[in-house]
């Protein structure tokens, strides 16, 4: 007798299929995007701001004019970290109005195809330089369509009762985030340093690519697009909500000042290792982008050391609160950023082994500050609102970015070390904040 029997569904780990398509999509954007952010500004300031090629960057007259207007004269230098702040900022912006427009109009399937195609145009397109500014355009709103929507898809994926799901789904599509951003430096930086600048733009356009094709391929694992929700009655808040709201805005303020100093790494610090660090490393001559991957493989291989070292804190009754993580955080980000002021003053040309120690500081005091402030969003804010202030949030990176790149105007008209104590004194700030107001704010937000 012939028995057929059903066939079990397939899963990625135990988990929907769907979540190895979206995980492997985004792990390729996020290489992408990181291959590309590494090599950024050093192009920009080395090569594509320099007589003989700006000239060619069409609409750059009228842009640069623009600029200075709102921000002043600026040296090309300059003009290079307002242009990356500018850029890495509206990328935390737009996934707002990318989230908004999928909700209204295009569902999330097709704004995350819309927005991995504008970003692969993007990212080729960063290898010309007439095409310099349309690239930057295509990669901010392709980044605002696919960002917020694939990382919702993740969430559709479970039902809303289902939390621990979510939470072993969202582990797993971090893991693709982090490969993404460790890998991406790497190799963009690798074939930069080889081939010239434009061969790594190439390679991010491909990857890119690559990203847009796994996605496509798993297609009829995703979920269905939610139809469009109706008018909803308006909930007001109540008292106490509003002050809850109010407490959650000036945590996020606070980290505004560690995020400054912390994501400059991506920015002067790449100008600043190029020109007076000693990349000569056992007879190989360290690609300057490589240092971009170190912060992120270090929020990958200190989670289980963090999670344990709380655990024995716990234990014993010492395990900081939410403020005193996020407090820990700051002072991670301004040991890191005094360790290159004291380097500055000590040597000429700087040990490679100091900005690896820098990357790596900042890499775990992200793991303090970012993480504990998601959660405490999560966890303290009206239900009601939860998405929108979850949303919000990022748009203290937006601010952050947008700082970075007003400050490293600054760097020509400063030495090195008083440019990194500056960023040293900021993340301070940001840590005595986080302990002077953790008594009242934790008052509202009943933190434990």
């Amino acid at each position: 007798m012939n028995t057929k029997t059903a066939a079990s569904p397939r899963t990625f780990f135990g988990e929907p299929m769907a979540l190895a398509f979206l995980s492997f999509t985004e792990a390729w954007e996020r290489f992408s995007y990181y291959g590309m952010t590494s090599i950024l500004v050093l192009y920009m300031s080395q090569a594509l701001l320099l007589p003989g090629h700006v000239e060619g960057i069409a609409g750059f007259l009228a842009f640069r004019a623009g600029m200075e207007s709102v921000f002043g004269p600026m040296t090309t230098l300059g003009l290079a970290s307002q242009i990356m702040g500018l850029y890495t900022g509206f990328v935390y912006f737009t996934p707002v109005l990318g989230g908004w427009v999928a909700d209204r109009w295009l569902g999330r399937r097709a704004a995350v195809m819309i927005g991995a195609m504008m970003m692969s145009a993007g990212q080729l397109a960063m290898a010309f330089d007439v095409s310099f500014l349309l690239a930057l355009l295509l990669l901010i709103v392709g980044c605002g369509l696919l960002k917020g929507n694939i990382s919702t898809q993740v969430g559709e994926l479970y039902a809303e009762t289902d939390g621990e799901g979510r939470t072993r789904a969202f582990a797993i599509f971090s893991i693709g985030i982090n490969v993404g951003a460790v890998v991406g430096p790497l190799l963009c930086g690798l074939l930069a340093q080889l081939y010239g600048w434009h061969a790594g733009f190439g390679l991010a356009g491909m990857l890119m690519l690559i990203g847009l094709f796994t996605y496509i391929a798993g297609f009829r694992y995703l979920p269905k697009d939610r139809p469009r929700a109706g008018a909803r009655a308006k909930t007001k808040l109540t008292g106490h909500e509003w002050r809850t709201v109010g407490a959650l805005a000036a945590v996020a303020a606070i980290t505004i000042f560690q995020s400054v100093s912390y994501y400059q790494n991506t920015n002067l610090a790449l100008v600043w290792i190029s020109r007076s660090v000693d990349l000569n490393f056992l007879g190989f001559h360290v690609p300057v982008a490589w240092f971009n991957s170190i912060d992120p493989l270090a929020s990958i291989v200190f989670v289980p050391v963090l999670f344990a070292l709380w655990r024995y804190q716990a234990a014993r009754g010492s395990e900081p609160d939410d403020l005193g993580k996020i407090a820990t955080g700051a002072w991670l980000a301004t040991a890191a950023n005094a360790l290159l002021a004291v380097s500055c003053v000590l040597s000429v040309r700087t040990p490679v082994l100091v900005p690896v120690i820098y990357d790596a500081l900042l890499g775990i005091s992200f793991l303090y500050y970012w993480p504990t402030l998601l959660a405490l969003v999560s966890r303290a804010a009206p239900a009601t609102i939860k998405a929108t202030l979850m949303g919000a949030v990022f748009l203290t990176l937006f601010i952050s970015n947008f700082i970075i790149g007003w400050l490293g105007g600054f760097y020509e008209r400063m030495t090195p070390a008083g440019f990194w104590t500056m960023h040293a004194s900021i993340a301070a700030v940001g840590g005595v904040l986080a302990i002077a107001l953790s008594r009242p704010l934790k008052r509202v937000l009943a933190v434990d």
